[in-house]
């Protein structure tokens, strides 16, 4: 179910790059055009500020550096268009075979999703999802994903597997970059103790998940303390995440929208 040495090589420049909503907030109010960013600006944002961006700024990324690298691989996702948008990656190996590449969701490591593969299973599998044991159904033109966690928790997810023709794609790109929800999201991995959790950030809290459960942190009261808890997760700029947050924090939103 792992994927070949040169589909890994190109995820893993990525294993330290997190998922977020604070980006495309603080761009909104930067930008003049108000369009999906490209690589190359992508790429200055992360060596100034350390920063990433939503699912689509990861997959648009990760395709990218596959293309560089000679792997064939193609967008997927579900709700396009919609508040609800979710896009990840399919990269092929050299024998046509499919894996599932997800930052967006910070899976681990990419998946094997195709059935007739001898290699392919739907047993539960450890190292592919921080904090849960995953199994995979492949459907003719879907992928069913269970998540397996501490003290019975389960719970689905559904990729559309089809290739997105990439001027769709990147149309939902940018209506992705000009929806700004209420609530600041970042997603990261983490170590713990000899594994790799996932570490939230969501509507002014802050958990992590593990194999041994899922263990919520004190809330903060300022700005700056949250902005300092998330930069002891991510290296983020501490005044890049303090003038994030405050978009979220202030009535700014409200232009935003």
């Amino acid at each position: 179910m792992i994927a070949p040495k040169n589909i890994l090589t190109t995820w893993k420049k990525f294993d330290d790059f997190p998922m977020e909503t604070l980006t495309k907030a603080w761009f909104h109010t930067k930008s003049k055009n108000k369009k999906q960013r490209d690589v190359s600006l992508m790429r200055e944002h992360r060596e100034q500020f350390g920063i990433t961006g939503n699912c689509f700024d990861l997959a648009i990324w990760l395709l990218d550096e596959f293309q560089k690298d000679g792997i064939t691989a193609y967008p997927i996702g579900h709700h396009l268009n919609t508040s609800r948008a979710h896009v990840a990656v399919i990269a092929l190996d050299e024998a046509g075979n499919r894996f599932l590449c997800d930052l967006g969701d910070q899976w681990l490591t990419p998946i094997l999703i195709d059935e007739d593969n001898e290699d392919f299973t739907e047993k539960r599998l450890s190292g592919f999802f921080p904090g849960a044991q995953v199994h995979v159904k492949s459907l003719k033109k879907s992928l069913e994903v269970f998540y397996h966690r501490p003290n019975s928790k389960q719970s689905k997810q559904i990729y559309d597997t089809q290739p997105i023709e990439i001027g769709d794609f990147f149309k939902a790109a940018e209506y992705s970059q000009n929806v700004i929800k209420p609530k600041p999201l970042l997603e990261c991995r983490i170590p713990y103790k000899s594994e790799i959790a996932h570490w939230e950030f969501y509507g002014w809290e802050s958990f992590f998940s593990t194999s041994e459960g899922l263990f919520r942190e004190h809330k903060l009261n300022s700005i700056d303390d949250w902005a300092y808890r998330i930069n002891e997760k991510t290296g983020y700029d501490m005044q890049f995440l303090i003038e994030a947050l405050e978009l979220y924090k202030g009535k700014d939103l409200e232009v935003l929208g």
